[in-house]
């Protein structure tokens, strides 16, 4: 797509782009979509930008409370992650994720805007092992879809370097500073912007876990972060019950020092 000074960009779903596992020293946070943002301002010197996304959006609550003040704003690019969060639910069905996936984005690309979609990153560990089938299938889907709509493809699928357990956070669900970071730059690739660092960077040799420590770790994940996360889900809550969106109007993002 031809990137020009002023251009519009539009971030929508849930906690995977409001930015969670990279928080701001002021409070918030950053992640990956700000990131860009950044990045873009950088390059063509001003941009507007708005981002929607609240943690915790199942596709549904995302295509009806995000994409229509989305479609409001005219952006010339829209990023859309969105589906996480039904997959990880009983029930969580591909196939059917896809077609609603595959409408938003035709309503996207039909009144004007260049879309990014995503993959999300291979890992078959942990909480995950029950369910990498399931993601595997909606992103070939998502493959499909942007195939089939002319959109940006940023697939995760491939990318080993955010295997690594540096590349999140500490619930081991949301991106860690450096994986949000990695991902920017990635991101920033695939929209033709220059950057100076490589996403692609082999991390530094890591001091070896032992498994006392591992199981420790374990421990407090259990009592911190999986414990209050099957909680809301038994109770039908949500993280993002009480969250707004961070960034709901385009706003103007320079040049740093501008």
């Amino acid at each position: 797509m031809e990137l020009r000074q002023g251009m519009s960009l539009v971030s929508v779903g849930d906690s995977f782009t409001e930015g969670l596992g990279d928080p701001r020293p002021e409070g918030g946070f950053r992640g990956w979509a700000d990131r860009v943002a950044e990045h873009l301002a950088d390059h063509l010197g001003e941009i507007r930008y708005a981002n929607l996304a609240v943690r915790g959006k199942l596709m549904r609550q995302i295509v009806t409370d995000q994409v229509p003040p989305a479609l409001a704003m005219s952006p010339d690019l829209v990023t859309l992650s969105a589906g996480g969060n039904d997959l990880l639910r009983p029930g969580g069905d591909p196939e059917r994720m896809a077609r609603v996936l595959d409408a938003t984005v035709r309503r996207l690309r039909k009144a004007g805007s260049q879309v990014v979609l995503f993959t999300g990153v291979n890992i078959s560990t942990g909480y995950m092992r029950g369910t990498i089938g399931l993601f595997a299938r909606y992103y070939m889907h998502v493959r499909a879809i942007a195939d089939r709509h002319g959109c940006l493809l940023v697939d995760q699928w491939p990318m080993t370097v955010l295997t690594d357990p540096r590349a999140w956070d500490a619930d081991r669900l949301h991106m860690s500073p450096e994986g949000h970071r990695r991902l920017a730059l990635r991101v920033a690739e695939v929209l033709g912007v220059p950057v100076t660092e490589r996403w692609d960077e082999p991390w530094p040799e890591r001091e070896r876990v032992t498994w006392a420590r591992a199981r420790r770790e374990d421990l407090v994940w259990v009592r911190e972060s999986l414990g209050p996360w099957i909680g809301r889900r038994l109770t039908g809550r949500s993280s993002g019950d009480t969250v707004t969106a961070k960034r709901p109007e385009l706003t103007r993002i320079t040049k740093a020092g501008v």
